[in-house]
């Protein structure tokens, strides 16, 4: 499962929990998006954006994310699911999730998001940090796991 996951920086593990399923006995659609809001949190304590937030009253906001099916997953299964940063701009960042299943062995959702900088002073964009920029290319890079 290793390869199918391979060029993701950070991994996270997410058991799938019976009330995740729908009437229709596969997990929710909505679901995912809790997946991979653990998968981004997980990212975010690596790099210690929650942190720095708290100190600076700058913090991350998902401005769009995205979502794309590919298998149903269905309770009893724990998921990996691979986070990574593809894209730093100056007051934003794109992040992109991969969720392979254990009990199938194989990728069953892919998704994006895009967390914007936010002051929370000022209620307003605000600029992605060098020293956050630099986080984010350490553990892109392997440097901090």
């Amino acid at each position: 499962m290793e390869d199918l996951l391979e060029g993701y920086a950070v991994i996270t593990e997410i058991p799938v929990a019976w009330g995740d399923m729908d009437a229709l006995q596969h997990v929710n659609n909505v679901v995912y998006f809790r997946y991979f809001e653990s998968a981004r949190i997980n990212y975010f304590d690596r790099i210690q954006l929650m942190e720095k937030a708290k100190e600076t009253g700058v913090g991350p906001v998902i401005s769009h994310t995205q979502c794309f099916y590919k298998a149903s997953v269905t309770y009893p299964d724990t998921l990996l699911v691979g986070s990574r940063v593809t894209d730093v701009q100056g007051d934003r960042f794109t992040m992109e999730y991969k969720i392979v299943s254990k009990s199938m062995n194989r990728v069953t959702t892919t998704g994006t998001a895009t967390a914007v900088m936010f002051d929370f002073a000022t209620n307003s964009k605000a600029k992605l940090s060098i020293e956050m920029k630099a986080l984010i290319q350490k553990v892109e890079s392997g440097e901090f796991r």
